[in-house]
């Protein structure tokens, strides 16, 4: 049996995908192969599956877990993200049901998002502490190098694409009451979700390009001439996605550069507050794939 140690050494991705299960059912996919990462940071939501997506090294990630068993709150989100840079993951395309505030958004829609509104409590949304600090810049969350290759990928792939807008990331698992709901329209957000947030601050601090690809479910509860959310709705409507998300994420690794442009990977530098003669062997250790090229 190979060391833990070797199968992470093999296991080489440029491309990371977020999302459900059903996404990494793709034909076009070969080479594939399931691959077991462990993190100083614990595991992450499952085993990464592997393979070759139109030439480009890929790595899968089922979010909630194989057979969605993971809530929002309990997702290990730093070590899904802690795992992606440590097979070699530069990019990363999130996929995720939300809920649309706006009438435009329709039930179907894929929505990219530049913006988030964080309400989630509590969660584990950055790698430093605990002897480290460190202060990333995320004015915008998105890379928009990335976010502009998916765009253009949805439009080829059929589908209605709304470009911009904010994510607000409530904590769930319950969904928004009516209340809520019109407070959060009220602030003119796009969409409504449980998780990209902390998925995108983690990335950003690894310093891996990251986009959301929200496809909207369902009105969120402030469409009063609408049924109330429920999850029988939103997972028919998902369902109905699924094939539509293979085709924009097929399209978009195709047309992503090689190159990165945007920034994303120099978004520690400078950032690193503490003294580096105070942190400890350990804590270069255990973050050397995130801090590594910063302190020789």
């Amino acid at each position: 049996m190979k060391s833990q140690a070797k199968v992470q050494a093999s296991a080489q991705a440029q491309i990371g995908i977020i999302g459900g299960s059903g996404l990494y059912q793709m034909e076009a996919l070969k080479n594939v192969r399931e691959v077991a990462v462990s993190t100083p940071f614990g595991k992450p939501s499952g085993k990464f599956i592997l393979g070759k997506l139109e030439g480009i090294p890929v790595a899968f990630l089922p979010r909630h877990g194989k057979g969605h068993t993971i809530l929002p709150s309990e997702i290990n989100f730093r070590a899904n993200i802690y795992a992606m840079k440590q097979i070699g993951v530069t990019r990363i395309l999130s996929v995720s049901a939300v809920g649309s505030m706006k009438k435009e958004i329709e039930p179907g829609h894929i929505v990219l998002p530049d913006q988030f509104y964080d309400l989630t409590k509590g969660r584990q949304s950055t790698f430093f502490g605990g002897g480290i600090v460190a202060h990333v810049s995320f004015a915008d969350p998105i890379c928009p190098q990335l976010s502009q290759s998916v765009a253009e990928a949805g439009i080829a792939a059929g589908a209605t694409v709304h470009k911009g807008g904010t994510y607000i990331c409530m904590e769930g698992p319950q969904f928004s009451t009516r209340a809520e709901s019109m407070v959060h329209r009220n602030w003119g957000v796009a969409v409504i979700g449980m998780t990209n947030a902390t998925e995108a601050k983690l990335a950003r601090e690894a310093e891996i390009c990251y986009v959301t690809i929200a496809l909207s479910t369902d009105y969120d509860c402030w469409h009063v001439s609408e049924a109330p959310v429920t999850t029988e709705q939103v997972v028919k409507v998902l369902l109905a996605n699924v094939a539509l998300s293979k085709k924009i994420i097929q399209t978009a690794v195709k047309q992503i550069d090689r190159e990165r442009t945007c920034g994303c990977g120099e978004a520690l530098k400078n950032a690193i507050m503490t003294d580096p003669r105070l942190i400890t062997s350990k804590i270069k250790k255990n973050l050397k794939p995130i801090i590594g090229k910063y302190l020789k």
